[in-house]
């Protein structure tokens, strides 16, 4: 099977080693890939965010399976291009990635579900902002509508902060505050059948005690000691299924990743957010994880198999990874950074590096490009090894401005 993976962050380079594990992945291809990739892919340059230069690609390679990693392609309906190509893809359609795309359409789609998720109001102007602030008070909770990259969500007890925040957004949402450890729940769905995966917890905020803006997400690990047992069946039961039995009915069938951000509260589960792709940087812990065939699993969720597909099998340990961001991150990042000592952090037993937001210079080296430049994913045993490996290795690490959190999984279950 000849697999091309569109995206090139830290996810599409976690996806792209897992699909070199296959054996049955033939051929590995990215666009456009990062400098991580291209050690295990070949990679092509693509216009990310648009469709048909994705599916012209695709069918260039004559490729069996795209995996689009991004939302914003995904949004954009690169996945119905490469399926109106005849090729198959792992994504949701475009109607189907409002889910994502849209959080006033998710909670319509939650809504007419019943499924668990946390009283709110969309708002377009000062007036109703207003309204909805005085009826759920503080703690504030307000999202923008469409995508932000993970940063569109402020959460805070400075009314004026949330006004703020809403006047910069244009429609938001704004929804009660969930009290509760927050878990991540992924599902591949085939447009009927869905099939949970390992749920992961991450870390949103900034700094360290989750301090500061929030962000695309700073670190992450798996599994979770501390769930409650049976909690991806019950996720299954009565968040995914519903959602794909409600897109289904609408006409816009889901298939690819549905990605569910938990509140587990004193009142049970309540969804916080629906995503349309593989969460970063959960995506990095759960898939090291994984020891069922990537490739196998995600071209029967593009293809309608998954109902014949069983649950996928997982490695026994624990990965953590810890994200090393650049200087001015999660505002304007800083780049062309030079990024030195990865041999020193991947000859770290336990320890490998994925790249997330880098490049080369012509002279070829390696350089910062993006505010989440490296993942470091440590692996061991159990939680407490495997959070040692992750930061020995990044304190191999040398980048000028570089940071990175002290404390992911330090608090499991916090």
């Amino acid at each position: 099977m000849r697999v091309l993976v569109i995206g090139s962050g830290g996810r599409e380079h976690a996806l792209a080693r897992a699909l070199a594990r296959d054996g049955d992945v033939t051929e590995l291809h990215a666009a456009p890939g990062n400098p991580g990739i291209a050690r295990i892919a070949q990679v092509h340059d693509v216009a990310a965010a648009d469709p048909a230069s994705i599916a012209a690609l695709a069918a260039r390679i004559d490729a069996g399976l795209v995996v689009i990693g991004p939302e914003a392609p995904l949004v954009a309906g690169a996945a119905d291009a490469v399926r109106a190509a005849g090729i198959a893809c792992f994504g949701p359609g475009r109607d189907a990635a409002m889910i994502e795309g849209s959080k006033t359409f998710a909670k319509q789609v939650m809504v007419a579900a019943g499924i668990p998720t946390a009283a709110a109001r969309s708002c377009t102007g000062d007036a109703e902002v207003s309204e909805a602030l005085d009826a759920f008070g503080p703690p504030y909770v307000v999202k923008a509508d469409g995508l932000a990259a993970g940063k569109g969500v402020i959460v805070t007890t400075d009314r004026g902060e949330a006004s703020r925040h809403a006047a910069s957004c244009g429609t938001v949402v704004i929804e009660e505050f969930l009290d509760g450890p927050e878990v991540s729940v992924f599902a591949l769905a085939d447009g009927s059948a869905a099939v949970p995966l390992l749920p992961a917890q991450d870390y949103k905020r900034a700094h360290d005690g989750d301090a500061g803006p929030n962000t695309g997400g700073m670190g992450s690990y798996a599994p979770l000691p501390w769930a409650p047992p049976g909690l991806a069946a019950e996720v299954l039961a009565t968040v995914v299924q519903p959602a794909l039995d409600e897109l289904r009915r609408r006409g816009t069938p889901y298939s690819g990743l549905l990605y569910a951000g938990l509140s587990l509260t004193a009142a049970g589960l309540r969804v916080v957010e629906f995503n349309a792709r593989f969460g970063d940087p959960e995506t990095q812990v759960i898939l090291d994880r994984l020891v069922t065939p990537l490739g196998g699993l995600l071209d029967a969720a593009a293809t309608g198999g998954l109902a014949g597909a069983g649950l996928p099998a997982w490695a026994p340990g624990a990965a953590v990874t810890v994200v090393i961001a650049a200087e001015g991150y999660p505002g304007t990042p800083a780049s062309g950074d030079e990024i030195d000592g990865l041999q020193d952090a991947e000859r770290e037993s336990g320890a490998y590096v994925l790249h997330a937001g880098t490049c080369r210079t012509v002279a070829g080296a390696l350089t910062s490009s993006g505010g989440r430049v490296l993942d470091v994913v440590g692996t061991g045993p159990d939680l407490a090894s495997a959070r040692a490996a992750a930061y020995r290795a990044a304190g191999q690490i040398r980048m000028r401005g570089g940071w990175y959190r002290t404390d992911i999984a330090a608090d499991p279950g916090r």
